[in-house]
């Protein structure tokens, strides 16, 4: 018996009935076994091994990626329309240090946070396909309906699909594009501030209204309307831009509603309380 025999029979009888995690290893007497779930846990106690079966591995994996995602979302930089807010929360809090007292540093210190959260302007990834139409704004869907677009655009008065977006305090707020194209028209109607839930909100509260000549000739509408707490709309669109699908084009503060007007026939692929990603979420085919 040369000496490799030997030294494979000791390892066979040192560990009888075990093998590597995902392979075989060699029984009392040399032969070929494989190791259930429990046998590899205790392998793995025994010789340092994590104990996790391929699917717990995959689940953790998922969660890390999914936490890193989240945090990647609530530490993005903010939009620059919160440099005025932020500007004044640090020389209240400035003011505070030197002057007034601890509470109020700690009251400015809390408005940043807020600030820093609200304005948050994270990276979005369109997705690399021409043809579709993309959620403008972060936020659920509370309406899908027909509806004839606002008459300051000039679109005539023909209903077309509407997915109307609600985007509460908690949603990035920052709107996107829906689809490539150029800007026509831009419109700014005064209204109420009616909350921005309620369909009549379309009609009634005030909004910006832009409409978006596509490349084969046909148009669709995006409109930034204000809510019950938002009550100023920043837009950086004008007639004649070129843009495309999932480009910024502005913000609505603390509380808004934003609503897409498709092309005539093209029908909506949302459903309302779908939760939209502005930006990336698809709403339409336009081949549809």
């Amino acid at each position: 018996m040369d000496r490799s025999e030997v030294e494979l029979r000791r390892a066979g009888s040192a560990a009888p009935g075990k093998a590597q995690r995902g392979g075989f290893g060699l029984g009392a007497r040399g032969q070929a076994t494989i190791r259930g779930d429990g046998e590899a846990a205790e392998f793995d106690r025994v010789h340092g091994g994590t104990g996790l079966s391929q699917r717990d591995e995959h689940t953790i994996t998922a969660a890390k990626m999914a936490l890193g995602q989240s945090l990647s979302m609530v530490l993005a930089p903010p939009h620059p329309a919160a440099r005025p807010f932020l500007i004044g929360g640090g020389a209240a809090a400035l003011l505070g240090l030197i002057l007034l007292g601890n509470w109020l540093f700690w009251l400015s210190a809390i408005f940043i946070a807020f600030c820093l959260y609200f304005f948050r302007d994270p990276e979005r990834f369109p997705p690399d396909r021409a043809g579709l139409v993309l959620a403008p704004a972060d936020g659920h869907v509370v309406s899908v309906a027909e509806a004839v677009p606002p008459v300051e655009l000039g679109m005539g008065d023909a209903p077309r699909w509407r997915v109307a977006i609600f985007l509460s305090v908690l949603d990035v707020h920052v709107n996107r594009m829906p689809a490539d194209g150029t800007v026509t028209r831009v419109a700014y109607h005064h209204g109420k501030f009616l909350s921005a839930n309620l369909d009549k909100a379309s009609e009634e509260n005030e909004r910006n209204a832009l409409a978006i000549a596509l490349p084969d000739g046909r148009d669709l509408a995006v409109v930034q309307i204000a809510g019950l707490v938002a009550r100023r709309i920043l837009c950086d669109a004008k007639a004649g831009d070129s843009v495309q699908a999932g480009e910024r084009f502005g913000i609505i503060r603390f509380g808004s509603r934003t609503d897409v007007y498709l092309p005539l026939g093209v029908l909506p692929m949302a459903r309302e309380g779908q939760t939209m990603i502005g930006g990336e979420t698809v709403i339409a085919e336009l081949s549809a």
